[in-house]
């Protein structure tokens, strides 16, 4: 079976992703209620029961609103690095002990046939690390909540098949929007949230000939739109020369997962 993934939510408002292979079901973050990831299973028709672990990125609520019910309720190991854990023990409720798992930095774990790495990115939460998954010679990288794509990133990431990549903002629409100044300096720095037109730019230097799919992820719910994200990435990859006739680029959306798609 080959490796099968539906994002199953990315926006502002929560985010969580799914992934399968014949052997292995992951999930990545738990940023919505326990009642709407349930709910977001079911569209996919699949079961939270058969999750072999849940992976946190970083600490905030849109990230981790689920996970403790999640944990809870359907007994899922939980991984997170030392200081993630500490930054959320406190608001993701009891933990039984035999569910709690350390994965620092720049570790490469197994979990049965998928083989998952982490890696940093730049964002501020306590240590924010990011994943990329490899299953017979298939590999989806999942990057969001950076506020930059370091060279060290892209090294980490270039030549995957997949890609879910952040397209956090318009420019111009949050710079003319009703955030205060000091949000604004926020989601704009090295530690906020890449815009359509930077990550276009980063993309187009990890694609290769390998790369089939783009989802674009975390859009802000105030300054930015698909249409807008779309088209201010394909034109951005245009003109750096990338093929666009051999590349999807996919929208994402708050509430409604992607189909399970094969990789």
């Amino acid at each position: 079976m080959s490796l099968h993934y539906s994002v199953l939510a990315s926006g502002s408002t929560g985010n969580a992703l799914y992934i399968e292979s014949e052997q292995t079901r992951l999930l990545v973050d738990a940023g919505l209620t326990g009642k709407a990831m349930l709910a977001l299973f079911d569209q996919i028709h699949r079961s939270p029961e058969k999750i072999d672990g849940l992976f946190v990125t970083h600490e905030h609520s849109d990230h981790i609103k689920g996970v403790g019910i999640m944990a809870r309720k359907y007994n899922i190991p939980l991984y997170a690095n030392e200081k993630t854990w500490a930054a959320m023990e406190a608001k993701i409720g009891k933990i039984d002990p035999a569910l709690k798992f350390l994965w620092e930095v720049g570790e490469v774990k197994q979990f049965g046939d998928i083989e998952v790495e982490s890696f940093n990115v730049s964002h501020d939460a306590a240590d924010p690390m990011f994943f990329q998954f490899a299953h017979e010679g298939k590999r989806l990288a999942h990057i969001t909540d950076t506020g930059y794509v370091s060279d060290r990133m892209k090294g980490v990431i270039r030549g995957a098949d997949a890609y879910i990549f952040e397209a956090n903002h318009d420019i111009g629409m949050l710079q003319m929007g009703h955030y205060p100044w000091s949000v604004k300096r926020r989601i704009l720095g090295d530690y906020g949230h890449v815009s359509n037109e930077d990550a276009a730019i980063a993309m187009s230097e990890v694609l290769d000939d390998r790369t089939k799919r783009i989802h674009m992820a975390h859009l802000s719910k105030d300054n930015n739109m698909k249409e807008l994200a779309r088209m201010s990435v394909s034109q951005t990859l245009a003109s750096r020369d990338v093929d666009l006739s051999k590349i999807q680029l996919l929208d994402t959306d708050p509430v409604i997962p992607t189909p399970l798609l094969k990789l």
